[in-house]
């Protein structure tokens, strides 16, 4: 039996399902291929990507870090983290509700309800698609059992548009910290185009507002999430790079194109490095263990993130004046750098990685 999609109010198909990582980065360089064809008139007209999205959902491919208890696949980290870059690559738009949905179904893994985990992962291997959205605020008033009211209005999450489930985030009167899992079309519930940036102009950012939605709560738990979430957000950045870096194919074969180059492997060897302590911490979990996966996934983000800008920078200081063309458009890279660079590293980070490495803790 089909599902109904949110996309286009039709029915689809049950997803294909990925048999091994083999398989799942083919599938990535084929979607990839695919997406790049019309990236850039998306970018200019800002037309949704919604036949990729359901291209995407469809794949597999947003299945294959379910556990395989769950029937998935539960690809290596460091797998996932490449998976990213490479459609971020085609599309960093598409790549961007990728990192989001991944990051979302990360949360599921330490869920203490194992009958809503079940259902959850199931709806995710039918090809649903899942954010996390962070809400200022829940209803005061008091909970009924496991249901709660919760009200107020979500941070902006790219993806949300499209999205069939929302992960919701909040906190409650008492100061508990709570997470809802409501389908998008709750009563209550309104998903709102609020976007306003100069980049990442197709990713479907957007803001949830609930007014007394009811959903079942659970008291968030301390999980790997902040860890993928900074892998996968690596991830995007470094396919941009790589997005930006291939239009300096046909630059004079300086030694200021070469450092670039080389910082992309860098990025990328930094993600996989990241990708192997998350393994490790998910599957030997610890203090120690998640706090080394989060500032090995800081230090990728924080140097893919840089090195998008720098090569995107170079397009127009190595290319000359066609650089500028509004037809190539490549200035895309640039802003769709740029916006993503607003919250990669802030000083906050920065003073807790030196406490973290001196021993300060």
């Amino acid at each position: 039996m089909g599902t109904v999609s949110r996309f286009h109010d039709r029915t689809r198909p049950p997803a294909h399902r990925i048999e091994s990582e083999e398989e799942a980065i083919a599938t990535a360089r084929r979607l990839a291929a695919d997406f790049a064809l019309q990236a850039s008139e998306r970018d200019i007209n800002r037309v949704f990507p919604r036949a990729e999205l359901d291209a995407l959902f469809q794949s597999g491919l947003t299945a294959v870090t379910i556990p395989p208890e769950h029937e998935g696949l539960d690809v290596a980290n460091a797998l996932l983290g490449e998976i990213v870059a490479i459609i971020a690559e085609g599309d960093s738009s598409i790549g961007e509700c990728l990192e989001q949905h991944f990051t979302a179904l990360e949360g599921l893994r330490n869920e203490p309800d194992d009958e809503r985990k079940a259902l959850l992962f199931a709806r995710a291997l039918a090809g649903d698609h899942f954010v996390a959205a962070t809400f200022a605020e829940t209803s005061a008033e008091s909970p009924v059992g496991r249901h709660y009211p919760l009200s107020g209005r979500s941070s902006r999450v790219p993806g949300i548009l499209f999205a069939d489930w929302i992960a919701a985030d909040a906190v409650d009167a008492q100061g508990q910290s709570l997470r809802f899992y409501l389908p998008c079309e709750t009563p209550g519930l309104q998903i709102i185009d609020d976007w306003d940036g100069f980049g990442q102009r197709t990713n479907g950012a957007g803001t949830a507002v609930a007014h007394d939605v009811t959903g079942n709560r659970e008291a968030a738990r301390h999980t790997t999430g902040p860890v993928l979430a900074a892998l996968l957000h690596a991830g995007t950045d470094l396919g941009i790079a790589r997005a930006a870096l291939a239009n300096l194919r046909d630059a004079p074969r300086t030694a200021a194109v070469g450092k670039l180059a080389l910082s992309v492997q860098a990025a990328a060897a930094l993600v996989e490095s990241a990708g192997t302590k998350l393994d490790f911490a998910q599957v030997s979990p610890s203090t120690a263990a998640t706090e080394a996966a989060f500032f090995s996934a800081s230090a990728a983000k924080v140097m893919a993130s840089r090195t998008a800008l720098d090569v995107a920078n170079a397009l127009f200081e190595s290319s000359g004046n066609d650089a500028t063309s509004i037809g190539r458009n490549l200035d895309r890279h640039w802003r769709n750098a740029r916006i993503r660079t607003n919250a990669t590293a802030t000083d906050h980070l920065y003073r807790t990685a030196a406490a973290y490495y001196f021993g300060d803790n």
